[in-house]
């Protein structure tokens, strides 16, 4: 029963991952964060590669596979890029909760081009407290000022892109190994990611960088990475199903650790919209 710890450690890793991120904004330009931060992304997945023993099998890709985890990768890098925009402009809880409802797009776009309508009745249910947590999570505080809300455009689409990436994703690793699949698209976001910073001329930002600063992106990277090595193993050894379901409270460990850390405090509203997203999660996984 050892993978289920795993699990569990999966979803702390995930949880900590965008704790660690805000740490490293607070003052670095968040694409150049993006950029550093998914090159040791890269080592990891590139070692659950080698764990995986399917390296051997590029040779074997196809045409069509490549394009589609080509853009599944841009579709991912988008996703991240305007993940840390809006972590560098709203509270961690909030934009982590915008950005989870990625889980019910997925679940609607996977019902209307990939025909996946299993249980269609229980996955709306499962979308719908899904969408009305989020709204409660965002709930504005009396007093903040609207301009200040930038970060649920970013957030929003950050969700939209990261849905769009499984889509992609699905379509293109047919008899792809998906740990391959992975490093594949990783790559392609670091050079997307290297590329926006160099257009936008921020390569003079990455020397300016503090230490400290450096230092919290480079484990948020670390964290990311073995949040993926621990769900592999999970996933490898125990129940799809379990493992998927609690790999999803990494959202909760967000809001923890936020509170612990960060200092930012959820209103009786939001802890109402964090259990119903809970619920509507479950609901969606054991549909599945």
């Amino acid at each position: 029963m050892f993978w289920l710890p795993m699990a569990f450690l999966s979803a702390l890793f995930a949880g900590i991952t965008a704790i660690l991120a805000k740490c490293g904004i607070r003052s670095t330009d968040s694409d150049v964060a993006t950029a550093l931060r998914t090159g040791v992304v890269l080592i990891f997945s590139w070692l659950m590669v080698l764990a995986a023993g399917s390296a051997g099998t590029i040779s074997s890709l196809t045409v069509l596979s490549l394009v589609f985890l080509v853009l599944s990768g841009l579709s991912t890098g988008a996703s991240w890029l305007c993940y840390f925009k809006a972590l560098s402009l709203g509270d961690v809880n909030k934009v982590a909760a915008v950005d989870k409802s990625s889980t019910a797009l997925t679940i609607l776009l996977a019902m209307v081009f990939l025909g996946e309508r299993s249980h269609p009745a229980l996955r709306l249910l499962g979308t719908a407290l899904l969408a009305i947590g989020v709204v409660l999570m965002v709930e504005r505080r009396p007093g903040t000022r609207s301009g200040h809300r930038r970060w649920i455009l970013f957030a929003a689409a950050s969700a939209l892109f990261a849905a769009l990436t499984s889509i992609l994703a699905k379509i293109g690793i047919t008899g792809v190994e998906s740990n391959l699949a992975t490093a594949i698209r990783t790559g392609v976001v670091l050079v997307m990611a290297w590329a926006i910073v160099l257009g936008r001329g921020k390569l003079p930002l990455v020397k300016r960088v503090p230490r400290r600063e450096l230092g919290f992106i480079l484990l948020s990277g670390l964290s990311t990475g073995a949040s993926w090595l621990c769900y592999y193993y999970a996933i490898q050894n125990g129940a799809v199903s379990v493992v998927v379901s609690v790999d999803k409270l990494s959202l909760v460990v967000t809001v923890l650790f936020s509170r612990l850390v960060l200092k930012e405090r959820l209103e009786k509203v939001s802890l109402i919209g964090l259990g119903l997203m809970v619920l509507g999660t479950l609901v969606i996984t054991f549909c599945g």
